[in-house]
C-alpha cells in the first residue's frame, strides 16, 4: 500500500476546488492556487503559516460571498 507522507495528510482541502474570481483563493480551503500546487513540497513551517491564515481568509471569503449578487444561471429561492 502506498501511503502519502504525513505532511500531505494535513492538507486543508475539503474537495471544493474553485478559485474565487476576486481574491484568487480557493472557496473550499482558502489557499491560493500557488499554495495548493506547492503544498506537498512545503516545509512544516510554511504549511503552519498558511494554516494560521486560513480562518481570516475563510471569513473574508464568506463576507465577499454574502455581498456578491447572484450570477447568471444561479437559482434564487
Amino acid at each position: 500500500m502506498n501511503i502519502a507522507p504525513a505532511r500531505q495528510r494535513f492538507s486543508p482541502c475539503i474537495g471544493v476546488c474553485k478559485l474565487d474570481d476576486d481574491s484568487r483563493l480557493c472557496l473550499g480551503c482558502a489557499r491560493s492556487g500557488d499554495e495548493i500546487a506547492a503544498w506537498s513540497a512545503m516545509t512544516d513551517k510554511a504549511r503552519d503559516a498558511i494554516w494560521a491564515e486560513l480562518p481570516r481568509r475563510l471569513e473574508a471569503l464568506a463576507v465577499a460571498a454574502r455581498r456578491r449578487p447572484p450570477s447568471d444561471g444561479e437559482i434564487l429561492d
